[in-house]
């Protein structure tokens, strides 16, 4: 009886020992999957300048930190009110592809922040929109469609 519990005791032991080893490597690991880049944010150093590729990466638990970043090609729709060049109201609604510079994430997440997309691209595409739309007439609006669309892009 006392041998049964003394091999149940280290069973245990071990198991514990076991289960803390697995959590602390589940913690040492993190993936990056397609489409994504992952930058490092570091408690003692800050954001490293290091962009991760695809795949599974280790780090230090508890000291470093991944943030992920989606590379792909992502629609985002801003729809505006402006005014064109014989003064009338147009409103546009317009279709842009984004994606961040892979080798600038660690910049843009240090200068914006993940919402990066939503800090900077409406103010962009208003500014190029209002002054395109200026240099037209409303009717030339709709009469040179394609040239209009050519200029924003």
């Amino acid at each position: 009886m006392a041998v049964v519990q003394k091999m149940l005791g280290r069973l245990g032991a071990i198991g514990v020992g076991i289960a803390i080893a697995g959590g602390v490597a589940q913690s040492a690991l993190y993936n990056v999957d397609g489409g994504q880049r992952a930058v490092i944010f570091d408690r003692f150093a800050g954001v490293k300048d290091e962009v991760i590729g695809e795949g599974t990466h280790f780090l230090v638990p508890w000291l470093q930190k991944p943030i992920l970043f989606d590379i792909r090609s992502t629609p985002r729709v801003i729809s505006t009110i402006t005014g064109s060049k014989d003064l009338q109201n147009v409103s546009i609604t317009l279709r842009i592809l984004h994606r961040p510079d892979p080798n600038k994430l660690p910049n843009i997440y240090l200068n914006i922040g993940l919402d990066y997309a939503e800090r900077v691209l409406p103010s962009i595409t208003n500014e190029v929109l209002k002054a395109v739309v200026a240099q037209f007439d409303a009717h030339e609006m709709i009469t040179q469609r394609e040239t209009v669309s050519q200029r924003v892009s």
